[in-house]
């Protein structure tokens, strides 16, 4: 990873302390140090500098000049790295050590998109997807065409990413017709979605909350007899474009129902963004009652800007999977106003800040989100990759 790519971490971040004493500082007022000679050393050691040209230390504990290599400064790293921990442990304690990304953009990015991609494309971008690092991308939905034509290509795509290895390529079947015609296009795994909004349910797939798990209890026999693994989803987990705000316990118990009859993982969807933590925890907990949390996955659309800070709450709770979409493609053309899914890029940057691995290259991520951009004739949706790429552009000009 470049140096524009990487984040502030702990052990970068500079202290608000010393930022709020940099105008005590001049250029006459602090002895440099052999190894600062071209830097500010009153923000690198953070003194606090007299007019008298003497520098006072901001640890009393510590009140001679320091050698780069002495004792001395080994301790004083050793403690910032020590208090770089405590601080971690305060506010991440149980916080995974890697996060597995699924990336829906193929699927849930490309369906709300006014213009139909071309199979061909579909078929590259998963490649490049997957030659991030990517371990799970969920490639098309077996719908029917009539209501989602962006993906009425779901055969063709399936058989030119027969070939691509390195990821796992579920797709979404509403039914027992779409599982089987997933299972004779070569899918592997497949994925059923229910909401726990009744009125949801019934404009995105026509039938009740009841009459849909009765249509997935099907699907999953018919899966496990075939040792398909199957993925659930539950949308409108925070609200609903009609019924607005939706209690926990409805999504807990549609969570709960799908994971009794086979599925190996549920995915929670805040269908049109407009959870904050304060509604995200509540949420979590009412699932995390009856669902292993390692069984738990998270799906946030940023319509209202609150993705990564629901992600982060997820992440402090354990959840160590979470659904998003190269360059925020997506959003759902059952649930007005709802925006595209959080980016993909904005998660991979925040969780190398957090220093929790993901295996997926940024940079690399970076470029497939320009490469479908350019397809769509639209901006990316990721603030990260808009950033990065201003900077690089920036630095070309010196």
């Amino acid at each position: 990873m470049s140096s524009l790519e990487e984040p502030l971490g702990l052990d970068n971040m500079p202290r608000l302390s010393v930022i709020g004493r940099l105008q005590h500082c001049t250029s006459t007022a602090c002895r440099p140090r052999a190894d600062e000679m071209e830097m500010s050393n009153c923000l690198i050691e953070g003194r606090e500098c007299s007019s008298s040209n003497s520098c006072i230390e901001e640890y009393g504990w510590r009140r001679k000049a320091r050698d780069m290599f002495s004792r001395d400064s080994l301790i004083w790293k050793t403690s910032r790295n020590e208090r770089n921990q405590m601080i971690f442990n305060k506010f991440f304690r149980g916080m995974p050590r890697y996060v597995k990304i699924v990336e829906v953009g193929p699927r849930d990015g490309l369906q709300n998109e006014k213009v139909i991609v071309p199979t061909a494309v579909k078929v590259e971008l998963i490649q490049k997807l997957a030659s991030c690092g990517l371990s799970v991308i969920e490639a098309t939905s077996f719908v029917s065409p009539k209501w989602v034509p962006q993906l009425a290509d779901a055969k063709d795509v399936m058989q030119g990413i027969k070939d691509v290895h390195g990821a796992r390529f579920p797709v979404l079947t509403p039914n027992l017709k779409g599982f089987e015609a997933a299972i004779a296009a070569g899918a592997k795994e497949v994925a059923i979605f229910a909401s726990a909004s009744e009125s949801f349910s019934k404009s995105n797939i026509n039938c009740s909350i009841e009459e849909s798990l009765s249509r997935y209890h099907k699907v999953v026999t018919a899966a496990k007899e075939l040792a398909v693994p199957v993925r659930g989803y539950v949308s409108c987990v925070v609200g609903c474009p009609a019924e607005g705000a939706v209690p926990a316990e409805k999504v807990a118990y549609v969570a709960k129902e799908l994971y009794d009859m086979g599925c190996s993982e549920i995915s929670l969807g805040d269908t049109i963004g407009v959870g904050t933590p304060g509604t995200v925890i509540p949420m979590l907990e009412a699932v995390m009652s009856h669902i292993p949390v390692d069984k738990i996955a998270v799906h946030f659309h940023d319509t209202y800007g609150q993705s990564l800070s629901n992600i982060l709450v997820a992440l402090q709770m354990g959840i160590s999977v979470i659904d998003s979409s190269v360059a925020g493609l997506g959003g759902c053309p059952y649930a007005k106003g709802a925006s595209g899914n959080v980016a993909t890029e904005d998660v991979v940057y925040m969780l190398n800040g957090l220093g929790i691995k993901t295996n997926v290259d940024l940079g690399k991520l970076m470029a497939v989100g320009d490469f479908i951009c350019k397809h769509l004739g639209r901006q990316s949706g990721s603030k990260t990759a808009t950033a990065l790429s201003k900077i690089t552009a920036d630095a070309s000009k010196i």
